[in-house]
């Protein structure tokens, strides 16, 4: 069992956790996972269904028990005319003291109805870059649990 004591581990820490976590998890719900090695385009990794062909492009982010965290829009959007892609997805990993950590995957096209939990900020005329947000908070838990991982993978049993 690994240590799951959080709240000793540094942000880097935890990030860099996440990404080989969520790896783990498609791969073993039958996926093949590629990993790109610059994260330029907002892509942690690919993850491949080879029974169907369809594959995913994953952001991975990582949250501390209750927090905001967020997707610049230029790194979800697609290069092509700035579409939400629906072949994009952000794989949350929620972190508490003393559990494993919960996953849960948000298709890209959600946000196109933005809510309490999936925020939508432009900024416009500040300095900060549009962005795709999630705010987790324990008011919004169930607005979450409707994209835990199992819930997704579903779709390919």
């Amino acid at each position: 069992m690994p240590s799951m004591k959080w709240s000793e581990r540094t942000g880097l820490e935890i990030g860099r956790y996440a990404e080989y976590y969520a790896k783990m998890e498609f791969t073993s719900y039958g996926f093949e996972v590629f990993t790109s090695e610059l994260d330029d385009h907002g892509v942690d990794f690919i993850a491949h269904h080879p029974k169907d062909g369809t594959y995913f492009e994953i952001q991975v982010k990582s949250i501390r028990d209750y927090n905001y965290v967020f997707v610049t829009k230029d790194k979800m959007e697609s290069l092509s005319g700035g579409e939400l892609p629906a072949n994009r997805l952000v794989c949350l990993l929620r972190f508490e003291d003393g559990k494993l950590p919960e996953v849960y995957i948000i298709p890209a096209k959600a946000w196109e109805k933005p809510n309490d939990l999936l925020k939508d900020k432009d900024y416009d005329g500040l300095k900060s870059k549009p962005e795709w947000g999630i705010n987790v908070s324990r008011k919004n838990l169930d607005l979450l649990k409707e994209y835990e991982i199992e819930t997704f993978m579903r779709l390919f049993s």
